[in-house]
C-alpha cells in the first residue's frame, strides 16, 4: 500500500510555483499534505502562499485527481521520498533549502552517506578523461558512493567507471526521472538502475531539462556528498556552481589541478587559488575527510602480478600512459608475449589500454 501521504506531496509538486520554500510553509502550517490539499483558501493564505499561487492550487483541484497520478507513478515503478520520511538522505537534509521531495528510480542505501560528488566539464580532454577514471575508479574500491549529474563528459565518466566496478552511484537530474537527459545517457541510467544505485530528481517525472532546472538540481548533487571533487570545468561550467554549494552547506571542495594553457583547467586551477583541496588521487579525498580505515583498503588492494612477466610489465607502467612499442623495448620481453600478458592483465583489471596502443597501471 502507498503512504497517504506520498500521493498528496506528488498532488503538490504537480504545481510549478510549489517549490521547496513553498512545501515548507505548507509543512510547517498543516500536520499533513492531505489536510493542506482540502484546506480552505483562506487557511492556505494563512499558511504564507501568494494568490496567484492560491489560484493555481484552486485550479489543480479542480483538474487533478491525486490518487489517478500516484498510481501513474507506480506503474513506471517510481519511488517518492519526503524529507518527513527516515529515509530520506541525512546529509541532504542538513542543507539550506533541502528538497522536500525526491521521486526516485533505483534505492538509496544508509552506506550513501560515505558518498563524494565528482563533476566537471561536458567538453573534457583526455587527460581529464583519465584522471576521472583513476580517481572514480578508487574511490569505489574505497567502497564511497559517487554523485553526479549523469551530463556528458566527466559526470558520465564518473557514473560509468563506478558501475564497470560494481560501485555505487547516485544520478541527480535536472528533469523528471522518466527523462534522462541528454538521452545518449539513458544507457548508463540504465547500468547505475540494474547495478546498485538511483536516479533521483526533486522534480515530478515529465519535467523537461529546462535550463534553470540545473544549478537548483546541483545543490542536491553537492548536498548529497561528504565532498565534491572538480575535474576539469571552464570558467563558467555549471560544475562551479556545484563547488559554490558546497562551500556554502560547509562542506569539502576538492580540485584536480589542470594545465594553465587549457580552457577546462581554468576552473579547478581558480578554486585551488581560493583554498580548495588539491587532489592528485583517491588518497587525498580520503586523508582530507580522516577516512583512514578505507585509505588502508586502498593500499592493501595495490595491483601485483601474478608471475615474473606480469611483475615486468607492471614495474614500467604507471598513471602516464606508455605506448606498447616502448613496453616492449623496456621490458626486454618478446613482443607477442607483452601482447598476451598486457591482454590478460587487462581482463584482470590490472591495465587500461587507453586507445592507440596507450597502456596505464589501474591502480
Amino acid at each position: 500500500m502507498p503512504n497517504p501521504e506520498h500521493i498528496y506531496f506528488n498532488a503538490f509538486c504537480q504545481i510549478g510555483q510549489i517549490g521547496s520554500v513553498r512545501f515548507r510553509k505548507l509543512l510547517n502550517h498543516f500536520d499533513s499534505m492531505e489536510t493542506a490539499w482540502r484546506a480552505p483558501v483562506q487557511q492556505l493564505r494563512e499558511a504564507g502562499l501568494e494568490e496567484p499561487v492560491l489560484n493555481l492550487i484552486l485550479d489543480a483541484r479542480a483538474h487533478f485527481d491525486p490518487e489517478n497520478e500516484f498510481a501513474a507513478l507506480q506503474k513506471q515503478n517510481i519511488k517518492l521520498l519526503t524529507i518527513r520520511e527516515e529515509q530520506f538522505p541525512r546529509l541532504l537534509k542538513e542543507i539550506p533549502n533541502p528538497p522536500v521531495v525526491l521521486y526516485m528510480r533505483g534505492d538509496l542505501s544508509p552506506r550513501d552517506e560515505m558518498a563524494i560528488a565528482v563533476v566537471g566539464t561536458r567538453n573534457m580532454t583526455a587527460y581529464g578523461r583519465q584522471v576521472a577514471e583513476d580517481i572514480v575508479r578508487d574511490l569505489v574500491r574505497a567502497n564511497l558512493t559517487v554523485v553526479s549529474g549523469l551530463a556528458l563528459g566527466i559526470d558520465a565518466v564518473a557514473h560509468k567507471i563506478t558501475t564497470e566496478f560494481n560501485g555505487r552511484t547516485i544520478a541527480v537530474l535536472g528533469s523528471g526521472v522518466d527523462n534522462v537527459y541528454p538521452a545518449s545517457n539513458r544507457v548508463i541510467a540504465e547500468k547505475i538502475l540494474t547495478g546498485s544505485g538511483a536516479v533521483i530528481s526533486e522534480l515530478p517525472p515529465g519535467s523537461p531539462p529546462l535550463k534553470h532546472h540545473f544549478p537548483n538540481r546541483n545543490r542536491i548533487i553537492s548536498g548529497l556528498a561528504l565532498g565534491t571533487l572538480v575535474i576539469e570545468a571552464a570558467e563558467d561550467s555549471g560544475a562551479l556552481i556545484t563547488a559554490r554549494h558546497a562551500l556554502e552547506q560547509n562542506r569539502q571542495v576538492f580540485a584536480v589541478p589542470g594545465s594553465i594553457l587549457s580552457p577546462v583547467s581554468v576552473g579547478p586551477n581558480n578554486l585551488l587559488k581560493m583554498g580548495a583541496k588539491p587532489v592528485t588521487s583517491a588518497r587525498d579525498i580520503l586523508e582530507e575527510l580522516n577516512l583512514g580505515t578505507l585509505q588502508e583498503q586502498l593500499v592493501a588492494e595495490e595491483v601485483v602480478g601474478d608471475n615474473a612477466e606480469e611483475e615486468k610489465i607492471l614495474s614500467l607502467l604507471n598513471r602516464v600512459p606508455k605506448h606498447f612499442d616502448l613496453i616492449a623495448k623496456s621490458s626486454g620481453l618478446a613482443a607477442s608475449i607483452v601482447a598476451s600478458t598486457l591482454t590478460i592483465m587487462e581482463m584482470k583489471g590490472k591495465v587500461r589500454n587507453l586507445g592507440g596502443n596507450q597502456y596505464v597501471k589501474s591502480r
